[in-house]
C-alpha cells in the first residue's frame, strides 16, 4: 500500500479470515488500497469475539507505518430501533464490541447502519430508544484513540430511520450532537433513496444538504459504490464504479467538493480481488483528474 494522499484515501472492504494483518492488508497492498475497512465480528450473527493480540498490534502498527486509515464495519444485525428487547439488548453488547475493538486495533471509525422502526412504532419512539441505548455508548469514548462512531443511512428500504440526508437531523439530535458522532455516506444508499447524484449537480446538492443537517467536519467515510438500480428505488444493490446508474462522473464530483476534503473513500463493490483493484484503480484516476 502507498501512503495516503491527504486529499482522499482510496481504497475497499478487505477479507480478513486469517488474521486482519496478514491476510486482510496483504489483499489491500494487492488491490492498491490506501485505506481499509475491515469487519472485526461475523457481519451477520451476535459473536463477539477477542480477536487476536498479536494481530490487532501487526495491523495496528502497519496502518500506522503506511499511513493506511482503517475503519471497522459494525454487523448489520444491529438496529435499535427494533421493538423486540432482545434485538435491542444483543444490538449494544455488538456495538460497545466494534467500538473496543475498533480502538484496539487503531481504527478511526466504526460505521453501524441506522436502522428502523420495527413492529409498528412511529420514528419518534424509536429514536426516544436510539437515544436511551446508544448515547451511554457514545459517553464511554473517552480516550483520545477511540474511534468515531459513524451512522451509515440506508437505501430507504421498510421503516428505516434514516435514509435520506435529511434524517440525518432528527437522529442527530437524539444523540446530542456527540463530539465523536459522524457519518459514512454511502454512495448508492443515498442514490437508492431518492439523491439523483446522476442529476446535474446532484452530487453537489446531497453534500451541501448534508453538511447542512449535520455540521461540518462531520462526514468522515464514503462508501463509494456505483448502483445496479435507478434513483430513488430504494434498493441497496451495489455495482462496480462507472458500470451502474449512478456513473463516473458523479464520483469524480465527489472529489471537488469541500466536505469530503481528507475524507476516505472504500468500495464494497461485486467481483473478485481482480475487480476491487480496477474500481480503486479507477476512482484514483478520477481524483487525479486523469480520467
Amino acid at each position: 500500500m502507498l501512503r495516503s494522499p491527504s486529499r482522499n484515501p482510496i481504497g475497499g472492504h478487505v477479507p480478513v479470515a486469517g488474521g486482519l494483518a496478514s491476510n486482510g492488508l496483504a489483499y489491500g497492498r494487492e488491490m492498491g488500497a490506501e485505506a481499509v475497512q475491515v469487519f472485526v465480528a461475523n457481519p451477520r450473527g451476535w459473536a463477539t469475539p477477542q480477536g487476536n493480540p498479536r494481530e490487532d498490534a501487526a495491523f495496528r502498527e502497519q496502518c500506522a507505518a503506511e499511513g493506511v486509515p482503517a475503519y471497522v464495519h459494525a454487523p448489520y444485525l444491529i438496529n435499535f430501533g427494533s421493538h423486540t428487547e432482545a434485538t435491542v439488548d444483543k444490538s449494544v453488547e455488538s456495538l460497545r464490541h466494534s467500538l473496543r475493538r475498533g480502538r484496539a486495533i487503531g481504527a478511526l471509525g466504526v460505521v453501524v447502519h441506522t436502522g428502523s422502526a420495527t413492529g409498528g412504532r412511529t420514528r419518534e419512539v424509536a429514536l426516544a430508544q436510539v437515544r436511551e441505548r446508544v448515547r451511554p455508548l457514545l459517553d464511554e469514548l473517552t480516550h483520545d484513540d477511540d474511534p468515531w462512531l459513524l451512522l451509515e443511512p440506508t437505501a430507504g428500504q421498510g421503516a428505516s430511520l434514516c435514509a435520506l440526508a435529511e434524517d440525518l437531523g432528527p437522529y442527530f439530535e437524539a444523540l446530542d450532537r456527540h463530539p465523536r458522532l459522524g457519518v459514512c455516506l454511502d454512495t448508492c444508499h443515498a442514490f437508492a433513496a431518492g439523491h439523483d447524484m446522476a442529476a446535474p449537480g446532484g452530487t453537489k446538492a446531497l453534500l451541501d444538504e448534508l453538511v447542512d443537517v449535520c455540521g461540518p467536519g462531520r462526514l468522515r467515510l464514503i462508501h463509494a459504490n456505483d448502483s445496479k438500480d435507478v434513483a430513488g428505488a430504494h434498493k441497496d444493490r451495489h455495482e462496480n464504479i462507472g458500470a451502474g446508474h449512478i456513473g463516473s462522473g458523479p464520483f469524480g464530483d465527489l472529489f471537488a467538493h469541500p466536505a469530503t476534503e481528507g475524507v476516505p473513500l472504500v468500495i464494497e463493490t461485486p467481483g473478485p480481488k481482480e475487480q476491487h483493484a480496477v474500481d480503486v484503480a479507477r476512482l484514483k484516476a478520477l481524483r487525479d483528474g486523469e480520467a
